[in-house]
């Protein structure tokens, strides 16, 4: 199966178990995909996982929520203190509705976690 393939069957399978989830995922793909053309995805780790180069984000649903996952978010400065999560590494926000996007600053995350990630590629 192709990786478009496994994304769509993945996305599907959740529209069909819980309508509000399917969406708030849809959307934050939309948003990662559309941070560059270089951005590629893959089903990893039971989830969407985003690369530039390098993964520098995923998108995993869970019960009661949707997570956006930073491999490297320990590193990203949290300005707005949405960033969960205490391990050496990585960093969570998570969502339960879409209107979470705006209000925990995502797009913002997003691009902090890309340009991380093209930072560290290069060097």
């Amino acid at each position: 199966m192709m990786p478009t393939d496994r994304v769509s069957q993945f996305l599907e399978d959740l529209r069909l178990v819980d309508p509000d989830r399917h969406e708030l995922v849809h959307t934050l793909r939309a948003m990662v995909l559309g941070l560059s053309p270089a951005v590629s995805e893959e089903i990893k780790y039971g989830g969407i996982l985003f690369s530039a180069g390098q993964p520098f984000c995923g998108v995993f649903s869970y019960a009661k929520h949707v997570s956006l996952e930073f491999g490297a978010g320990a590193a990203l400065p949290d300005e707005y203190g949405v960033l969960e999560g205490a391990g050496k590494l990585r960093r969570h926000i998570k969502m339960s509705c879409t209107s979470d996007i705006a209000v925990k600053h995502v797009a913002e995350y997003l691009k902090l976690a890309l340009n991380k990630a093209n930072t560290a590629h290069v060097s």
